[in-house]
């Protein structure tokens, strides 16, 4: 306790030192700041109270000796920030600044986590269990306790405004594989799939859950208490126009959440739902590690369709927002999802797109099953055109965009209702749906599982068997 209350005194100290250090920003960057002879007393203190055995994040090796890192104390911790705000004759409040910086130094290394920011809203306090991930919606000021020094938070212009952050759906899970990457959140990671396709058994249940569209805005890491990679120009913004107290008209940078809202009263529902479909999702996978055939080649399916629906919905900001040079890229990737589920292992190459056609249809109720037949021929025609080069039917864009929507929900209807009746032993699902398609009888086993999911875990749009 003596380590820690000296490592509190020394960065009062420094904090008031602080005072007298010249405000021009060459003269107080962390750089400027580190070769102060003060800092000496800091990084003394930090060593004592920290030592490397208990603490080795903080740590660098310099000359052969094991020191604290300049960089982490100043720029991690933000006492950086802080010093240079109290140099500029800011107003900082330094008693919790200095706890601050001690809990940053005494507390155990935080787990890494990846963080996934979507479009969408939901109720403030949301926190749903998603297999491994976790989908939340925190407060504005939980948020800032996620960051070192929250106290600072507000003070620095520039910065992320966490406010625009409340309620935005969040997917989080922990990150043991990757140490963490302090170098900037790139989108496009090249050592791995996509981050959407990454995390796809956490993402597939909230498309499955309701027509509005979703995708991820955002990936960045997250150590909570010390390290929060989220800047402002990730978060998507739109104006709005409210009329003041006088009643002239201001305009205010909000979140731009898209069409994907959830009502507190829908909250116990869509956890239901999420806990049925992830469940249905991890008992297909749980085949990965079989030696049999047709568990596995299962689980790659699943996986396969997953990642081109989400492909397809990355690219779809609204359904009027398509480009129209990728429409037919994003309907090919439809078309790729549904036919990933509904080929069997077993099946020859002649007759494919008429097996994938009835199968498909077979999973509606009857009353459906012809438009639904119709509508998998069409985006299967098209689909081997563009394949093969020839020219797509020439229609208006506005009537393309409508088909492509179209075919959207009807694929997600297939996913879901692949996942409610696909058994995961060793038998497939294709002769069941190849047996009802021809026997009424036989289309029992297809419509009663069906509406008993229905029944019990109803996705938001009410869909029906």
């Amino acid at each position: 306790m003596e380590d820690i209350s000296q490592l509190r005194q020394a960065v009062l100290t420094w904090l008031e030192q602080a005072r007298d250090l010249p405000s021009i920003p060459q003269a107080i960057t962390d750089t400027a700041l580190s070769t102060q002879p003060a800092f000496e007393a800091v990084i003394d203190a930090v060593v004592n109270a920290a030592p490397k055995s208990e603490h080795r994040d903080l740590y660098g090796k310099t000359d052969g000796d094991w020191l604290p890192r300049w960089s982490t104390l100043l720029g991690g911790s933000r006492l950086g920030d802080a010093t240079r705000l109290v140099a500029q004759g800011a107003p900082v409040p330094v008693e919790e600044v200095a706890d601050s910086f001690v809990a940053f130094c005494t507390a155990p290394a935080p787990a890494v986590e990846r963080w996934l920011l979507l479009t969408g809203e939901l109720p403030e306090g949301t926190r749903i269990p998603l297999g491994s991930h976790t989908l939340q919606a925190f407060t504005a000021d939980e948020l800032r306790q996620l960051g070192p020094m929250p106290v600072l938070q507000g003070l620095q212009p520039g910065g992320l405004d966490l406010d625009l952050l409340a309620g935005a759906p969040v997917i989080h899970a922990p990150n043991p594989e990757r140490a963490p990457d302090r170098r900037g959140p790139g989108w496009f990671d090249f050592s791995g799939p996509r981050p959407e396709t990454r995390h796809w058994r956490a993402l597939l249940p909230l498309l499955l859950w309701s027509e509005d569209l979703l995708h991820v805005d955002a990936v960045f890491g997250v150590e909570r208490s010390r390290y929060f990679d989220l800047n402002r120009n990730q978060v998507p913004t739109t104006i709005q126009v409210y009329e003041d107290r006088h009643g002239s008209p201001e305009e205010v940078e909000v979140r731009d959440t898209g069409s994907f809202y959830i009502a507190s009263a829908d909250l116990p529902r869509l956890q239901a739902f999420c806990s049925a479909v992830t469940a249905k999702i991890d008992a297909v996978m749980d085949g990965i590690t079989s030696s049999r055939r047709l568990p596995k080649q299962r689980a790659r399916r699943l996986e396969r369709a997953a990642r081109h629906l989400l492909q397809a919905y990355q690219r779809t900001y609204h359904d009027d927002g398509v480009w129209e040079q990728e429409i037919d890229e994003l309907h090919l990737d439809y078309v790729i999802a549904l036919e990933a589920l509904m080929v069997s292992p077993d099946d020859k190459n002649e007759g494919i797109s008429k097996r994938i056609r009835t199968r498909t249809a077979t999973l509606f109720p009857t009353s459906l099953r012809e438009p639904v037949e119709s509508r998998v021929q069409k985006a299967y025609n098209a689909r081997s055109r563009y394949v093969h080069g020839d020219l797509l039917a020439d229609q208006e864009e506005t009537e393309k965009r409508a088909e492509l929507r179209k075919l959207r929900l009807l694929v997600r209807q297939v996913v879901l209702r692949w996942l409610i009746l696909t058994p995961c032993n060793t038998q497939d699902l294709a002769p069941r749906l190849d047996a009802a398609a021809d026997c009424t009888s036989c289309a029992r086993a297809i419509d009663e599982p069906l509406r008993a999911f229905f029944q019990e875990s109803p996705p938001q749009d009410g869909i029906r068997a």
